[in-house]
């Protein structure tokens, strides 16, 4: 997926932008310069295409900001990381020094450059922006971030200029399953159990693993693509080049997977950075095994299995129909069962319902038990159909779509999930106007 780099110096509108091209509020907007300081991510589309985006910090040089080294080192390994850099200008202020240095860096870059007005609200304004042709870096494209003017222009502007799809990774259309979680919890020593072989590097010291290696399995009547990662820190921990390059990488295996094989240290139990792996993955829609592994070095009881997933279910919530599996990777303990669990889950995210069946199925549910009446209207559904997308995604056809609640949305999903297998698998469900 390609990657798309956001850059300039302060409080020229980055987070701003980022916002509406991701079309989720992640970044911190404010009118003080130097709100960002750390690297942004998030996913759009646009026409069909996906690609990244980054949102960085203001590259400054000899402010008063005590994070400026780190913020301008951040911006360099942005820009040598992304296939595509937007740099970002505002048009009140004009062409400042900084501008002027950062472009000259830019220039330098193989990598292509678009230069991007911001903050041009009226026509007047777009008279402005011809001074930063000054810059040496082409046409700038005229865009609010605010409003939203122009960039629908901007968006095709980046697919025009983004690499056309690279050839792809994987030479079948095999299955993809994906080993992820935080450092030094045996990602790769379970990849070397399962291919029977010291493939990758283990050792004591977390942060072992950088790159992303995809390994082929072909054993027991099972043929997919494994794939182990580096480990994943949290933003604030991530210091190192390097680490930086690993983490980026982890994130695309988990947008290029269709399974991912969630890895938890039992010893450690379930910490706030596994929950943000695992909304990573739910939010790029892939199927999700949840391994503890390490479970030799528990002390158990009668039930402690059983309290386990009633724990990191409770924390899962309400995404929370995910398959737990308790492994010793050292011990060879249940590691098939990760791989044929996860082989299930795959099937279950490509699962198809007639349209009949499904119907012939919850519509007696949704007539026993109706939507709540708000404002005195009373709420129909007609029909469902699941869509042709690549997951489950339903849609709903009622007549008044926009009064149905977010509990009643969970309530159909339940009940589906009760009849159909589609545990470990995220389910999308829309309401239509008929």
């Amino acid at each position: 997926m390609s990657l798309v780099a956001i850059v300039g110096r302060p409080n020229v509108g980055k987070s701003t932008l980022f916002n509406r091209l991701t079309g989720q509020r992640q970044a911190i907007v404010d009118a003080e310069a130097g709100t960002t300081r750390d690297r942004h991510y998030g996913k759009t589309d646009w026409n069909g295409r996906e690609f990244s985006v980054i949102d960085t910090g203001g590259y400054s040089v000899n402010s008063d900001d005590i994070f400026e080294d780190e913020i301008r080192r951040q911006v360099m390994l942005a820009i040598e990381e992304a296939d595509l850099i937007l740099f970002l200008v505002e048009v009140r202020t004009g062409i400042t020094d900084l501008d002027h240095e950062l472009a000259d860096i830019l220039r330098r870059t193989d990598k292509p450059v678009m230069l991007v007005c911001n903050k041009v609200d009226n026509y007047d304004l777009i008279y402005s922006s011809h001074e930063f042709y000054a810059l040496g870096l082409g046409d700038p494209c005229c865009i609010s971030a605010m409003s939203g003017s122009g960039t629908g222009d901007l968006m095709d502007e980046i697919l025009r200029r983004l690499p056309e799809d690279a050839k792809p990774l994987y030479e079948q259309e095999l299955p993809r399953i994906t080993v992820v979680g935080r450092p030094n919890v045996g990602k790769s020593s379970l990849t070397n159990a399962l291919l029977g072989s010291e493939r990758n590097i283990v050792t004591d010291i977390a942060g072992t693993t950088r790159d992303s290696i995809h390994t082929r399995y072909n054993k027991y009547g099972m043929d997919f693509y494994l794939v182990d990662t580096a480990g994943m820190r949290k933003k604030g921990k991530v210091t190192e080049n390097l680490e930086f390059y690993s983490v980026m990488r982890s994130i695309r295996a988990i947008e290029n997977s269709d399974v991912c094989i969630l890895m938890i240290d039992a010893q450690q139990g379930l910490e706030s950075q596994d929950l943000n792996i695992h909304n990573l993955i739910v939010r790029n829609r892939k199927g999700c095994v949840i391994v503890v592994n390490k479970w030799d070095l528990v002390e158990k009881g009668n039930n402690t299995m059983k309290e386990w997933r009633e724990f990191i279910a409770s924390k899962l919530a309400p995404f929370n129909d995910i398959p737990i599996i308790f492994t010793s990777v050292i011990n060879k303990q249940r590691i098939l069962e990760v791989l044929q669990t996860a082989l299930r889950v795959y099937e279950s995210r490509r699962r198809r319902i007639p349209t009949s069946e499904l119907n012939d199925y919850i519509l007696p549910i949704i007539e026993n038990t109706p939507p709540p009446a708000t404002k005195g209207k009373y709420i129909k559904i007609k029909y469902a159909v699941q869509l042709p997308t690549p997951t489950p995604q339903f849609a709903f056809f009622v007549n008044l779509p926009q009064y149905i609640r977010e509990h009643y949305r969970r309530f159909l999903e339940n009940k589906m999930r009760e009849q159909w297998d589609f545990s470990g698998v995220p389910m999308q469900i829309y309401f239509r106007a008929k």
